[in-house]
């Protein structure tokens, strides 16, 4: 199978493409829970909205997960001597972790000060994921 990723020319661009749906899906609705969080169409009911939103990212999320394992399954040994894949794997735990805290303390129900800026280091955290993830092709 991985074999097929490399003598195909196609294969690997278009795992490419499944893999920036799937981050364009997981931040789109990011930064949509953040504007609504933060103010904007307060007319929308906030937790249906955020229980899409989240469904919606945590899909997007896998399809990125799915496709990224298989990009890094063809050519392992490279991109662990990668800074940029090292500092964008290091990227997800945290984003993980930042979410995992999240959820634990109840924040999407509370929506507090600390809520709010768990949100804001989340979307920090992503966009630096997707920095190093585009910087991967350049170092």
């Amino acid at each position: 199978m991985f074999a097929g990723l490399q003598s195909h020319p196609w294969a690997y661009p278009a795992l490419e493409v499944v893999h920036i749906m799937g981050i364009a899906l997981l931040f789109g609705n990011l930064v949509l829970l953040e504007v609504r969080a933060f103010g904007r169409g307060a007319s929308l009911p906030w937790l249906a909205l955020a229980q899409l939103s989240l469904l919606l990212a945590l899909g997007g999320f896998l399809l990125a997960a799915g496709s990224g394992l298989l990009m890094f399954a063809s050519q392992p040994g490279d991109l662990l001597a990668n800074r940029s894949f090292t500092l964008k794997m290091l990227l997800l735990f945290a984003a993980g972790a930042n979410a995992a805290a999240f959820h634990a303390r109840g924040s999407l129900r509370r929506m507090d000060r600390i809520a709010r800026a768990q949100l804001l280091l989340s979307l920090a955290i992503w966009i630096a994921v997707i920095v190093c993830g585009r910087w991967i092709a350049y170092v």
